[in-house]
């Protein structure tokens, strides 16, 4: 094995300029990346970074702090090609989630003095696409929820990322401190717009003149992320040691990183570009480009590798049928409803995924991509689709993999092996499988009937309607090697 080339932290500064909402491995393999490229080129010590846990994975939070919040990040371009990173920005980890106990908000306050300090001048997000609490479909906040609910009631107590910008912003406001901006890194279509359409209407609830500043006053830049960065195993964990690296905080990625922003920060920023972070005036085609074609392709995978029992997205695209599914439903699906800056050459882009996918250093698991569809696909195969739809033109891929997703969620693969269907709309999904489970053509109309996941023009086309059905029939009796070939024939 070749000697992996190994980057050491720089030494901490104790300030912090940043708070992040969602401490998980994507946060620490991307954004925590790039923030310590810049400390380490530039010495600007300014811009250390608070990370905060919303969720339940409080040993994350105790375990970066018992490390003195340093951990690795193993950079793999292929088995023989390595960059053992140690990362060091991250100055303090706090935990706003619901403990093994139940108890909610160990160090809520905490963080909430952290957003409300002038020293916090941006806050970045990864909190998946079902952490903005809004519809799928529409965009609006869902009000219903719970969780929303709660905040709505005990505003200074909030439990979800939007509540928690909108109290920060509040205890901003109330101490006439200008708003620090908002950068959400998740992966949705206009992400800033959409955060902002989060905050400003859960703001409405408390306070109208609230609101008014936060949509006058706050800037909620978009930006595209991009870099493979699959759930830890006891495998990585032990290829790790073998190099001399003992971290239970540590994460593994590709090589391949980027980052695309929309350059709107009022209360200053860190020189990104020096980093390789590209600061346009639009993000939108990028973000549409990733959505459709890497992560369209991910979920295709997910959901047609997991019926057929492929564990990996390396075991997947290695199948030359599935590989030639991907190319082909993203330069005739997906790369059709793009439009691009010149020199964005999308042939190219979609041989360089499969080359990414295949990496043989990765083990992306299926059923991690594969949670959370109801959230994801709107913006990943359905958007497109509908668009198509528009223009009369189908999309017999993106049939196939509504048909696979619908049969996903039935919780057992084609050869009978159950799986846990991890998915806000999970109790809805069994519920309609239980009702229409033997009628195919009654559940694809049930699923297809879902307002807050299908767009209503897209569920009301006989022809991408029929397509389902087909595929989903063609799946169910004829496996997976029958889809494919079926589909082929269209």
């Amino acid at each position: 094995m070749v000697a992996p080339q190994r980057i050491e932290a720089k030494p901490k500064s104790g300030q912090i300029g940043v708070v992040h909402l969602g401490l998980g491995a994507f946060h620490r393999a991307h954004q925590a990346v790039y923030f310590e490229r810049y400390r380490q080129r530039s010495g600007d010590g300014e811009w250390g970074v608070c990370s905060a846990n919303l969720r339940s994975s409080v040993g994350l939070v105790d375990g970066l702090s018992a490390a003195g919040h340093r951990y690795h990040v193993a950079e793999y371009a292929d088995s023989e090609s390595i960059t053992l990173r140690e990362i060091g920005v991250i100055e303090e980890t706090l935990f706003s989630g619901c403990d093994s106990a139940g108890n909610w908000g160990r160090d809520r306050g905490a963080l909430l003095a952290r957003m409300a300090s002038a020293d916090t001048r941006i806050v970045t997000l990864t909190v998946t696409e079902k952490g903005y609490f809004l519809n799928p479909a529409s965009g609006e906040l869902r009000a219903d929820d719970p969780m929303i609910i709660g905040d709505i009631a005990s505003p200074q107590q909030p439990r979800t990322a939007p509540g928690l910008l909108v109290e920060a912003l509040a205890l901003r406001h109330e101490a006439g401190i200008a708003p620090f901006t908002v950068l959400s890194c998740d992966n949705m279509p206009d992400n800033g717009k959409r955060t902002r359409q989060a905050v400003v209407q859960l703001a409405e609830h408390r306070d109208a003149e609230l609101a008014r500043w936060i949509a006058r006053e706050v800037a909620f830049p978009c930006s595209m992320v991009d870099r493979i960065v699959p759930a830890m195993t006891d495998a990585d964990f032990e290829r790790l040691a073998a190099l001399g690296v003992i971290d239970q905080n540590a994460v593994v990625c590709e090589a391949f990183t980027q980052w695309v922003v929309e350059d709107n920060f009022p209360m200053g920023r860190p020189d990104w570009e020096a980093e390789g972070v590209e600061m346009v005036a639009d993000v939108a085609p990028f973000e549409t480009m990733k959505l459709r074609m890497l992560n369209g392709s991910h979920s295709l995978l997910a959901y047609l590798g997991a019926l057929a029992g492929i564990e990996t997205v390396f075991e997947g695209v290695n199948r030359d049928e599935l590989r030639a599914l991907l190319r082909r439903y993203m330069l005739e699906e997906a790369a059709p409803t793009l439009e691009m800056p010149a020199g964005i050459d999308l042939e190219n882009y979609a041989d360089s995924l499969l080359a990414r996918f295949a990496n043989d250093s990765l083990r992306h698991r299926l059923q991690q991509i594969a949670m959370d569809g109801s959230q994801k696909l709107p913006q990943r195969w359905l958007s497109g689709a509908f668009e198509r739809s528009a223009t009369a033109q189908s999309s017999p891929c993106v049939a196939l993999g509504m048909a696979a997703w619908i049969r996903y969620t039935a919780g057992q693969d084609l050869q009978g092996n159950s799986y846990p269907v991890d998915d806000p709309l999970a109790k809805r999904f069994a519920e309609l499988h239980q009702m229409h489970g033997s009628d195919p053509s009654a559940l694809v109309a049930a699923y297809l009937a879902m307002d807050d996941v299908v767009p209503g023009e897209l569920s009301a086309d006989k022809k991408f309607a029929q397509d389902v059905l087909t595929a989903y029939q063609t799946l169910t009796h004829d496996g997976l090697s029958g889809a494919l070939k079926a589909l082929a024939l269209n």
